[in-house]
Protein backbone atom coordinates (compact mmCIF):
# COMPACT_ATOMS: atom_id res chain seq x y z
CA UNK A 1 0.00 0.00 0.00
CA UNK A 2 1.21 3.71 -1.17
CA UNK A 3 2.83 5.52 1.56
CA UNK A 4 0.26 8.28 1.86
CA UNK A 5 -3.14 5.87 2.57
CA UNK A 6 -1.33 5.47 6.24
CA UNK A 7 -0.03 9.02 6.88
CA UNK A 8 -3.39 10.86 4.95
CA UNK A 9 -4.51 11.67 8.37
CA UNK A 10 -1.65 13.37 10.00
CA UNK A 11 0.41 16.96 9.90
CA UNK A 12 3.06 15.93 7.24
CA UNK A 13 5.82 17.92 8.93
CA UNK A 14 8.88 18.22 7.46
CA UNK A 15 11.80 17.67 9.78
CA UNK A 16 15.46 16.53 9.21
CA UNK A 17 16.62 13.08 10.10
CA UNK A 18 16.87 12.61 13.65
CA UNK A 19 18.94 9.21 13.87
CA UNK A 20 21.30 7.26 12.58
CA UNK A 21 20.46 5.54 9.24
CA UNK A 22 18.42 2.44 9.88
CA UNK A 23 17.23 -0.64 7.52
CA UNK A 24 13.28 0.09 6.56
CA UNK A 25 10.71 -1.74 8.28
CA UNK A 26 7.16 -2.42 7.45
CA UNK A 27 4.69 -0.05 10.14
CA UNK A 28 1.30 -0.83 10.40
CA UNK A 29 -1.87 1.21 11.61
CA UNK A 30 -4.80 0.41 14.06
CA UNK A 31 -6.01 0.30 10.78
CA UNK A 32 -3.81 -2.40 9.03
CA UNK A 33 -2.78 -0.17 6.51
CA UNK A 34 1.38 -0.46 6.20
CA UNK A 35 4.28 1.89 5.06
CA UNK A 36 7.81 0.66 4.72
CA UNK A 37 9.91 3.46 6.40
CA UNK A 38 12.91 3.96 8.47
CA UNK A 39 12.93 4.33 12.14
CA UNK A 40 13.85 8.08 12.61
CA UNK A 41 13.10 8.68 16.38
CA UNK A 42 10.09 10.34 18.76
CA UNK A 43 8.67 13.43 18.73
CA UNK A 44 6.19 13.99 21.67
CA UNK A 45 3.21 11.85 20.75
CA UNK A 46 4.58 11.09 17.23
CA UNK A 47 6.76 8.29 16.04
CA UNK A 48 9.31 10.04 12.95
CA UNK A 49 9.22 7.87 9.24
CA UNK A 50 11.94 8.79 7.08
CA UNK A 51 9.90 8.14 3.72
CA UNK A 52 11.85 6.57 0.52
CA UNK A 53 12.00 9.79 -0.97
CA UNK A 54 14.33 11.14 2.05
CA UNK A 55 11.31 13.18 3.18
CA UNK A 56 10.63 12.66 7.62
CA UNK A 57 6.94 12.51 9.05
CA UNK A 58 5.41 12.11 11.82
CA UNK A 59 2.73 9.72 12.71
CA UNK A 60 0.60 9.66 15.81
CA UNK A 61 1.98 6.44 18.09
CA UNK A 62 -1.88 5.98 19.55
CA UNK A 63 -2.51 5.30 15.68
CA UNK A 64 -0.03 2.80 15.11
CA UNK A 65 -0.12 -0.81 16.19
CA UNK A 66 0.83 -2.21 20.01
CA UNK A 67 3.76 -4.21 18.27
CA UNK A 68 4.57 -1.07 16.29
CA UNK A 69 4.19 1.53 19.02
CA UNK A 70 6.53 -0.76 21.79
CA UNK A 71 9.17 -1.36 18.82
CA UNK A 72 9.44 2.96 18.24
CA UNK A 73 9.17 3.52 22.37
CA UNK A 74 12.13 0.59 22.66
CA UNK A 75 14.25 2.40 19.55
CA UNK A 76 13.67 5.52 20.75
CA UNK A 77 14.59 4.73 24.25
CA UNK A 78 11.24 5.27 25.36
CA UNK A 79 12.28 9.43 24.93
CA UNK A 80 10.46 12.07 23.14
CA UNK A 81 9.10 15.80 24.88
CA UNK A 82 5.31 15.01 25.25
CA UNK A 83 3.26 17.17 22.42
CA UNK A 84 0.37 18.25 25.20
CA UNK A 85 2.35 20.22 27.83
CA UNK A 86 -0.02 18.88 30.49
CA UNK A 87 0.29 15.50 29.47
CA UNK A 88 2.62 13.06 31.04
CA UNK A 89 4.35 9.94 30.06
CA UNK A 90 1.06 8.26 28.71
CA UNK A 91 0.00 4.87 30.01
CA UNK A 92 -1.10 2.25 27.48
CA UNK A 93 -4.65 1.98 27.59
CA UNK A 94 -4.59 -1.98 28.24
CA UNK A 95 -2.59 -0.72 31.91
CA UNK A 96 -5.31 1.83 32.77
CA UNK A 97 -8.06 1.26 36.26
CA UNK A 98 -11.41 2.57 36.44
CA UNK A 99 -11.09 4.73 39.78
CA UNK A 100 -12.76 4.32 42.77
CA UNK A 101 -13.29 7.19 45.22
CA UNK A 102 -12.13 10.69 43.13
CA UNK A 103 -11.53 13.26 45.30
CA UNK A 104 -11.11 16.98 45.23
CA UNK A 105 -7.48 17.93 46.63
CA UNK A 106 -7.76 21.19 49.02
CA UNK A 107 -5.20 23.07 47.37
CA UNK A 108 -7.27 22.70 43.62
CA UNK A 109 -10.03 25.18 45.47
CA UNK A 110 -8.20 27.51 47.26
CA UNK A 111 -9.73 30.75 46.22
CA UNK A 112 -7.63 34.46 44.92
CA UNK A 113 -9.34 37.72 44.13
CA UNK A 114 -7.85 38.67 41.43
CA UNK A 115 -10.23 41.97 40.55
CA UNK A 116 -12.80 43.22 41.91
CA UNK A 117 -14.74 46.42 39.75
CA UNK A 118 -18.09 47.02 41.18
CA UNK A 119 -18.86 49.93 38.45
CA UNK A 120 -18.16 47.29 35.69
CA UNK A 121 -19.66 44.70 37.49
CA UNK A 122 -16.91 42.69 36.98
CA UNK A 123 -15.03 40.37 39.70
CA UNK A 124 -12.15 37.70 38.80
CA UNK A 125 -11.07 34.78 41.10
CA UNK A 126 -8.74 31.97 40.58
CA UNK A 127 -8.98 28.61 41.57
CA UNK A 128 -6.05 26.09 40.52
CA UNK A 129 -7.30 25.64 37.04
CA UNK A 130 -10.22 27.97 36.65
CA UNK A 131 -10.66 31.89 36.10
CA UNK A 132 -14.34 32.90 36.87
CA UNK A 133 -15.43 36.05 36.15
CA UNK A 134 -18.76 37.03 38.00
CA UNK A 135 -20.93 40.17 37.80
CA UNK A 136 -21.07 40.18 41.76
CA UNK A 137 -18.74 39.97 44.90
CA UNK A 138 -18.57 36.39 45.98
CA UNK A 139 -17.34 35.80 49.15
CA UNK A 140 -14.44 33.12 49.54
CA UNK A 141 -16.38 30.64 51.36
CA UNK A 142 -18.83 31.22 48.59
CA UNK A 143 -16.58 31.35 45.72
CA UNK A 144 -14.80 27.92 46.68
CA UNK A 145 -18.35 26.18 47.29
CA UNK A 146 -18.57 26.92 43.40
CA UNK A 147 -14.81 26.17 42.58
CA UNK A 148 -15.14 22.75 44.30
CA UNK A 149 -17.78 21.75 41.16
CA UNK A 150 -15.64 22.80 38.78
CA UNK A 151 -12.29 21.03 39.95
CA UNK A 152 -13.83 18.07 41.28
CA UNK A 153 -15.18 17.38 37.52
CA UNK A 154 -11.50 18.19 35.83
CA UNK A 155 -10.48 15.68 39.09
CA UNK A 156 -12.73 12.87 37.73
CA UNK A 157 -12.38 13.07 34.33
CA UNK A 158 -8.88 13.18 34.28
CA UNK A 159 -8.55 9.87 36.53
CA UNK A 160 -10.79 7.93 33.63
CA UNK A 161 -8.75 5.90 31.81
CA UNK A 162 -10.22 7.47 28.42
CA UNK A 163 -6.70 9.17 28.47
CA UNK A 164 -8.13 12.62 27.94
CA UNK A 165 -5.47 15.64 28.88
CA UNK A 166 -7.18 17.96 30.77
CA UNK A 167 -5.48 21.15 29.76
CA UNK A 168 -7.06 24.79 28.84
CA UNK A 169 -7.10 25.45 25.42
CA UNK A 170 -3.65 26.61 23.60
CA UNK A 171 -3.19 30.22 24.57
CA UNK A 172 -4.88 30.11 28.07
CA UNK A 173 -3.44 29.65 31.65
CA UNK A 174 -6.68 28.54 32.94
CA UNK A 175 -10.19 27.29 32.21
CA UNK A 176 -12.50 30.29 31.80
CA UNK A 177 -15.84 30.62 33.47
CA UNK A 178 -18.51 33.62 33.48
CA UNK A 179 -21.12 33.77 36.11
CA UNK A 180 -24.23 35.68 35.73
CA UNK A 181 -26.21 37.58 38.36
CA UNK A 182 -29.50 36.85 36.29
CA UNK A 183 -30.89 34.83 33.90
CA UNK A 184 -31.76 37.75 31.71
CA UNK A 185 -27.95 38.80 32.17
CA UNK A 186 -26.89 34.51 30.57
CA UNK A 187 -29.29 35.38 27.60
CA UNK A 188 -28.13 38.19 26.97
CA UNK A 189 -24.27 37.08 27.00
CA UNK A 190 -25.54 34.45 24.65
CA UNK A 191 -26.85 31.66 27.26
CA UNK A 192 -29.33 29.76 25.24
CA UNK A 193 -33.06 30.28 26.24
CA UNK A 194 -34.05 27.60 28.54
CA UNK A 195 -30.59 25.89 29.34
CA UNK A 196 -29.09 26.03 32.46
CA UNK A 197 -25.64 26.54 31.62
CA UNK A 198 -23.20 26.07 28.40
CA UNK A 199 -19.73 25.75 27.20
CA UNK A 200 -19.40 28.06 24.24
CA UNK A 201 -16.54 26.22 22.57
CA UNK A 202 -15.73 29.35 19.91
CA UNK A 203 -14.54 31.44 23.09
CA UNK A 204 -13.75 28.96 25.31
CA UNK A 205 -15.92 29.99 28.01
CA UNK A 206 -18.17 28.07 29.95
CA UNK A 207 -21.20 30.57 31.05
CA UNK A 208 -23.70 29.89 33.54
CA UNK A 209 -26.21 32.02 35.58
CA UNK A 210 -26.26 32.27 39.30
CA UNK A 211 -29.43 30.30 39.77
CA UNK A 212 -27.79 27.50 37.94
CA UNK A 213 -25.02 27.47 40.66
CA UNK A 214 -27.06 26.91 43.81
CA UNK A 215 -26.50 30.91 44.83
CA UNK A 216 -29.08 32.78 46.36
CA UNK A 217 -28.91 36.36 47.29
CA UNK A 218 -30.20 37.54 51.08
CA UNK A 219 -30.21 41.21 51.72
CA UNK A 220 -26.85 42.22 50.01
CA UNK A 221 -24.91 38.80 50.40
CA UNK A 222 -25.33 35.70 48.07
CA UNK A 223 -24.77 32.44 49.81
CA UNK A 224 -24.58 28.86 48.18
CA UNK A 225 -27.57 26.32 48.62
CA UNK A 226 -27.68 22.70 48.06
CA UNK A 227 -28.54 21.91 44.48
CA UNK A 228 -28.34 19.80 41.57
CA UNK A 229 -25.27 19.61 39.95
CA UNK A 230 -26.13 17.38 36.76
CA UNK A 231 -25.97 20.16 34.05
CA UNK A 232 -22.86 21.59 35.52
CA UNK A 233 -20.79 18.47 35.24
CA UNK A 234 -22.00 18.18 32.35
CA UNK A 235 -21.24 21.19 30.36
CA UNK A 236 -17.44 21.16 32.28
CA UNK A 237 -16.88 17.48 30.77
CA UNK A 238 -17.51 19.32 27.51
CA UNK A 239 -14.70 22.08 28.65
CA UNK A 240 -12.26 19.63 30.02
CA UNK A 241 -12.52 18.03 26.43
CA UNK A 242 -11.99 20.98 24.54
CA UNK A 243 -9.19 19.72 22.16
CA UNK A 244 -10.91 16.49 22.05
CA UNK A 245 -14.25 17.93 20.62
CA UNK A 246 -13.01 18.57 16.89
CA UNK A 247 -12.29 14.71 16.68
CA UNK A 248 -15.12 12.89 18.50
CA UNK A 249 -18.83 11.88 17.01
CA UNK A 250 -21.36 13.93 18.73
CA UNK A 251 -22.50 10.58 20.59
CA UNK A 252 -19.60 9.70 22.02
CA UNK A 253 -19.24 14.03 23.42
CA UNK A 254 -22.56 13.66 24.76
CA UNK A 255 -22.17 10.31 25.90
CA UNK A 256 -19.10 10.85 27.52
CA UNK A 257 -20.47 13.92 29.46
CA UNK A 258 -23.84 12.03 30.45
CA UNK A 259 -21.77 9.37 31.64
CA UNK A 260 -19.65 11.59 34.13
CA UNK A 261 -22.91 13.86 35.26
CA UNK A 262 -24.54 10.10 36.38
CA UNK A 263 -21.50 9.19 38.74
CA UNK A 264 -22.86 10.30 42.42
CA UNK A 265 -21.32 13.67 43.23
CA UNK A 266 -21.19 15.34 46.81
CA UNK A 267 -19.18 17.95 48.21
CA UNK A 268 -16.10 17.38 45.99
CA UNK A 269 -16.11 13.59 45.70
CA UNK A 270 -16.79 11.63 42.81
CA UNK A 271 -17.85 7.87 43.52
CA UNK A 272 -16.81 6.32 40.53
CA UNK A 273 -17.25 2.63 41.54
CA UNK A 274 -20.86 2.92 41.76
CA UNK A 275 -21.41 3.35 37.98
CA UNK A 276 -23.15 0.39 37.75
CA UNK A 277 -25.91 1.41 40.23
CA UNK A 278 -25.88 5.09 39.02
CA UNK A 279 -26.15 3.92 35.24
CA UNK A 280 -29.55 1.33 36.20
CA UNK A 281 -30.72 4.67 38.66
CA UNK A 282 -30.40 6.38 35.15
CA UNK A 283 -32.14 4.27 33.25
CA UNK A 284 -34.99 3.82 35.76
CA UNK A 285 -35.51 7.48 35.88
CA UNK A 286 -35.82 7.39 31.77
CA UNK A 287 -38.52 4.93 32.38
CA UNK A 288 -40.55 7.19 34.85
CA UNK A 289 -40.16 9.85 32.07
CA UNK A 290 -41.48 8.10 29.17
CA UNK A 291 -38.76 6.82 27.87
CA UNK A 292 -37.33 3.22 27.33
CA UNK A 293 -33.89 1.93 26.86
CA UNK A 294 -33.91 1.25 22.75
CA UNK A 295 -30.64 0.75 20.30
CA UNK A 296 -33.13 1.44 17.23
CA UNK A 297 -30.26 1.94 14.29
CA UNK A 298 -27.18 1.07 15.58
CA UNK A 299 -25.05 1.94 12.41
CA UNK A 300 -26.80 5.16 12.34
CA UNK A 301 -26.54 6.20 15.45
CA UNK A 302 -22.52 5.29 15.80
CA UNK A 303 -21.80 7.12 11.71
CA UNK A 304 -24.24 9.90 11.90
CA UNK A 305 -22.98 13.07 10.99
CA UNK A 306 -22.96 16.25 13.20
CA UNK A 307 -25.89 17.73 10.42
CA UNK A 308 -27.77 14.45 10.93
CA UNK A 309 -28.02 15.17 14.98
CA UNK A 310 -29.07 18.35 14.73
CA UNK A 311 -31.82 17.25 12.48
CA UNK A 312 -32.88 14.37 14.95
CA UNK A 313 -33.02 16.47 17.61
CA UNK A 314 -34.98 19.08 16.70
CA UNK A 315 -37.55 18.85 19.72
CA UNK A 316 -36.71 18.64 23.36
CA UNK A 317 -37.99 15.26 23.44
CA UNK A 318 -36.01 13.77 20.59
CA UNK A 319 -33.13 15.38 22.38
CA UNK A 320 -33.43 13.47 25.38
CA UNK A 321 -33.64 10.10 23.19
CA UNK A 322 -30.25 10.93 21.46
CA UNK A 323 -28.98 11.85 24.86
CA UNK A 324 -30.23 8.81 26.43
CA UNK A 325 -28.89 6.77 23.49
CA UNK A 326 -25.88 7.69 23.61
CA UNK A 327 -25.63 7.46 26.99
CA UNK A 328 -26.73 3.57 27.09
CA UNK A 329 -23.69 3.36 24.11
CA UNK A 330 -20.94 4.77 25.83
CA UNK A 331 -21.43 2.79 29.19
CA UNK A 332 -22.23 -0.42 27.28
CA UNK A 333 -18.79 0.21 25.56
CA UNK A 334 -16.88 1.84 29.12
CA UNK A 335 -18.15 -1.16 31.51
CA UNK A 336 -19.91 -3.60 29.53
CA UNK A 337 -18.56 -4.53 26.29
CA UNK A 338 -15.94 -7.49 25.24
CA UNK A 339 -13.71 -7.99 28.53
CA UNK A 340 -15.86 -5.44 30.32
CA UNK A 341 -13.45 -3.11 31.13
CA UNK A 342 -13.83 -0.93 28.24
CA UNK A 343 -11.00 -1.87 25.92
CA UNK A 344 -12.13 -1.27 22.71
CA UNK A 345 -13.06 2.35 24.01
CA UNK A 346 -9.89 2.97 25.23
CA UNK A 347 -8.36 2.23 21.85
CA UNK A 348 -10.56 4.30 20.34
CA UNK A 349 -9.97 7.42 23.10
CA UNK A 350 -6.21 7.13 22.44
CA UNK A 351 -6.74 7.03 18.81
CA UNK A 352 -8.58 10.10 18.75
CA UNK A 353 -5.63 11.37 21.18
CA UNK A 354 -3.70 10.58 18.39
CA UNK A 355 -5.54 13.30 16.29
CA UNK A 356 -4.99 15.77 19.08
CA UNK A 357 -1.79 15.10 19.45
CA UNK A 358 -1.03 15.87 15.93
CA UNK A 359 -2.86 18.63 15.95
CA UNK A 360 -0.74 20.37 18.81
CA UNK A 361 2.09 18.81 16.57
CA UNK A 362 0.78 21.13 14.09
CA UNK A 363 0.22 24.61 15.78
CA UNK A 364 3.50 24.13 17.44
CA UNK A 365 5.14 24.48 14.59
CA UNK A 366 7.15 28.19 13.74
CA UNK A 367 5.63 28.26 10.73
CA UNK A 368 2.36 28.52 11.21
CA UNK A 369 0.54 31.89 12.69
CA UNK A 370 -2.35 31.89 14.40
CA UNK A 371 -4.65 34.98 13.41
CA UNK A 372 -7.59 36.40 14.97
CA UNK A 373 -11.03 34.37 14.24
CA UNK A 374 -9.43 30.99 14.76
CA UNK A 375 -7.51 31.29 11.23
CA UNK A 376 -3.85 30.54 10.55
CA UNK A 377 -1.79 30.98 8.16
CA UNK A 378 1.42 27.82 7.24
CA UNK A 379 3.60 27.42 4.16
CA UNK A 380 2.07 25.08 1.30
CA UNK A 381 4.46 22.40 1.60
CA UNK A 382 3.32 22.14 5.43
CA UNK A 383 -0.42 20.23 5.38
CA UNK A 384 -2.37 20.49 8.62
CA UNK A 385 -4.11 18.29 9.93
CA UNK A 386 -7.71 17.21 9.66
CA UNK A 387 -9.98 18.72 12.23
CA UNK A 388 -13.59 19.83 12.58
CA UNK A 389 -14.41 17.20 9.28
CA UNK A 390 -16.99 14.83 9.21
CA UNK A 391 -14.21 11.94 8.39
CA UNK A 392 -12.00 12.51 10.88
CA UNK A 393 -14.75 12.50 13.01
CA UNK A 394 -15.65 8.83 12.24
CA UNK A 395 -12.34 7.61 11.52
CA UNK A 396 -11.79 5.63 14.88
CA UNK A 397 -15.02 3.79 14.19
CA UNK A 398 -14.05 1.22 13.06
CA UNK A 399 -12.38 0.18 16.21
CA UNK A 400 -15.45 0.14 18.58
CA UNK A 401 -16.83 -1.72 15.95
CA UNK A 402 -14.09 -4.22 15.37
CA UNK A 403 -15.13 -6.13 12.21
CA UNK A 404 -18.39 -7.20 14.02
CA UNK A 405 -21.93 -7.06 11.80
CA UNK A 406 -23.57 -4.18 13.20
CA UNK A 407 -26.72 -6.23 13.94
CA UNK A 408 -24.67 -8.66 16.26
CA UNK A 409 -23.44 -5.40 18.47
CA UNK A 410 -27.14 -4.38 18.91
CA UNK A 411 -27.52 -7.98 20.25
CA UNK A 412 -24.12 -8.28 22.27
CA UNK A 413 -25.72 -4.77 23.67
CA UNK A 414 -29.32 -6.21 24.72
CA UNK A 415 -27.36 -9.11 26.40
CA UNK A 416 -24.62 -7.38 28.14
CA UNK A 417 -27.21 -4.77 29.81
CA UNK A 418 -29.41 -8.30 30.34
CA UNK A 419 -26.82 -9.23 32.38
CA UNK A 420 -26.99 -6.70 35.13
CA UNK A 421 -31.00 -6.73 35.21
CA UNK A 422 -31.31 -4.21 32.49
CA UNK A 423 -34.10 -4.67 29.37
CA UNK A 424 -33.08 -2.63 26.65
CA UNK A 425 -34.80 -2.99 23.18
CA UNK A 426 -34.51 -3.21 19.77
CA UNK A 427 -36.58 -0.71 18.59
Amino acid sequence: MRASSLLAATALVLLGPLSAQQSPRKWTDLQGRTVDAEFAGLEGDSVLLRMGNGQTVPFPLARLSEEDRAFARAAGGGGGTPVLAASPQRTPPEKRNWPDTVTVPTRSVEIRAIEENAAERRYVYQSEAFEFSSQAKLAGSVMTEVARTFEATRSVVDALPWGVVCRPPDGLPRFLAALYETREDYVAAGGPELSGGVYNTAEKTFRIPFASLGLEKRGQTYFKNEFSNDTLVHEITHQMMHDYLAFLPKWVIEGTAEYVEMLPYRAGIFRADSHKTAMKDAIDEWSRQGFAPVIGDLEAHLTMSREQWENNSSTAERMREMYHKSHLLVYYFCHLDGDRNGARFLRFMEAVHGEVAAMHAFFADPRVKRMDGGRFSYPRDLKPPPFNDQTTMLRHIALLVDDRPYKKIAEEVMEAYRSIGVKVQAQ
